[in-house]
C-alpha cells in the first residue's frame, strides 16, 4: 500500500475519494467490514484520519456508496445499450455477462463488499439497493423474453433462468483473480456459450 499513501498525497478530491473507496474495498475483503476500521483506511491511504471522515463521514457512508456505484454501473451499461438500439438479444445476454465478470476486473474488492455486506446497509438504503436489484433482474428477464419472441432462446421460465444467469456470473468473485488463465471477458463468454449450447449430447433423456 506504499503507492497507495504517495499516490494520496497528490491526487486531487475526486481521485483522493475514488482511491479511498479502493482501499476500503480491499481492507473489507481481505479483514471483513467488522474488523477494517477507519483509522486503518487513512492509514493506508496516506491521510489523517479526519480527513477520512471529510469524505466519507462513517463507514457505513463508505459501504454505502460501493453499493450504488456497483449497481449503477451496470445499471446504466445495459440502459445505455436499449437507448442505442441495435443489438439482438443474444448479444445484450452476452454484454450483460460480460459486464458482471468484468466486475472483477475492474472493481477488485467491491463484488464481496456487494455480496456479503448487503445486510450491514442501513435499513433505508439497503430497500432503495433492492429495488435497484430487482430493477436490474428485470432487465435481464426483459433480455430472454425478447429472445423467446424472436425465437432466439428456448426458456420455459425467464425469471428462473435470469436467476440462474446472475448466480453463475456473480459467483466469479468467490474465485475468478485477474491475470489468471482466462480474462473476464473469455470467462464470460464461455459461461455464455456454455448456457445457450447446454451440456448435453442430446442422445439421453
Amino acid at each position: 500500500m506504499a503507492d497507495a499513501r504517495s499516490a494520496g498525497l497528490r491526487m486531487s478530491g475526486e481521485q483522493r475519494k475514488a482511491l479511498i473507496m479502493k482501499v476500503a474495498a480491499e481492507l473489507f475483503d481481505t479483514r471483513g467490514y467488522s474488523d477494517a476500521p477507519m483509522e486503518a483506511i487513512a492509514q493506508q491511504v496516506g491521510i489523517r484520519k479526519a480527513s477520512l471522515y471529510y469524505y466519507f463521514p462513517s463507514k457505513d457512508a463508505l459501504l454505502v456508496q460501493m453499493h450504488q456505484e456497483m449497481i449503477d454501473l451496470i445499471i446504466d451499461a445495459q440502459q445505455h445499450r436499449l437507448d442505442e438500439g441495435g443489438m439482438g438479444p443474444r448479444e445484450l445476454l452476452l454484454a450483460i455477462m460480460t459486464d458482471l465478470v468484468s466486475l472483477m476486473e475492474t472493481h477488485p474488492g467491491h463484488l464481496r463488499v456487494f455480496f456479503e455486506h448487503f445486510r450491514e446497509l442501513p435499513d433505508t438504503v439497503r430497500d432503495e439497493i433492492a429495488g435497484k436489484r430487482d430493477r436490474y433482474l428485470q432487465m435481464l428477464v426483459d433480455v430472454l423474453d425478447r429472445g423467446v419472441a424472436e425465437d432466439e432462446f428456448r426458456v420455459a421460465d425467464p425469471r428462473l433462468t435470469a436467476l440462474a444467469v446472475l448466480g453463475m456470473c456473480n459467483w466469479t468473485y468467490q474465485w475468478f483473480r485477474p491475470g489468471g488463465e482466462r480474462d473476464a471477458a473469455e470467462v464470460a463468454r464461455y459461461f455464455y456459450d456454455t448456457l445457450l449450447g447446454g451440456i448435453g449430447d442430446g442422445q439421453h433423456a
